[in-house]
């Protein structure tokens, strides 16, 4: 079986670097896209399982790419896990999103959330 594909949408090298090793760790297919334009590119081309999406991002807001994947038909079956620091700009999106963290977030925490992931009965 393939490993699940996880596009990690975050313009801070460091924390998305974090989460592509926890997202790798919990085997997963990662890719970093750093930000929104090149990330709406990359979700034309393709259908990952996860999303980690930060809300402040150049270009293409990630409230706009969150709107965007809730749009797609294509993308219906794609979680989406919103990671920001502004707790203002993500609560209206709480009802919508699979999950809403506000950073920091560490590796652990991610990793254990990324294995729930791969499991979707147990996800909630």
């Amino acid at each position: 079986m393939d490993n699940p594909f996880a596009l990690i949408v975050e313009d801070d090298h460091s924390l998305a670097t974090i989460y592509f090793n926890a997202m790798k760790e919990a085997e997963f297919e990662a890719e970093i896209v750093s930000d929104g334009k090149t990330a709406l590119s990359r979700l034309a081309a393709t259908t990952p399982s996860v999303v980690i999406l930060d809300l402040h991002l150049p270009y293409v807001s990630g409230i706009e790419i969150f709107q965007r994947i809730r749009a797609d038909e294509r993308l219906a079956n794609t979680r989406v896990v919103i990671m920001t620091a502004d707790l203002f700009r993500a609560e209206p999106l709480r009802a919508e999103a699979d999950m809403v963290l506000i950073k920091p977030i560490g590796f652990y925490q991610l990793r254990a959330l990324a294995t729930q992931l791969r499991q979707p009965e147990t996800f909630e």
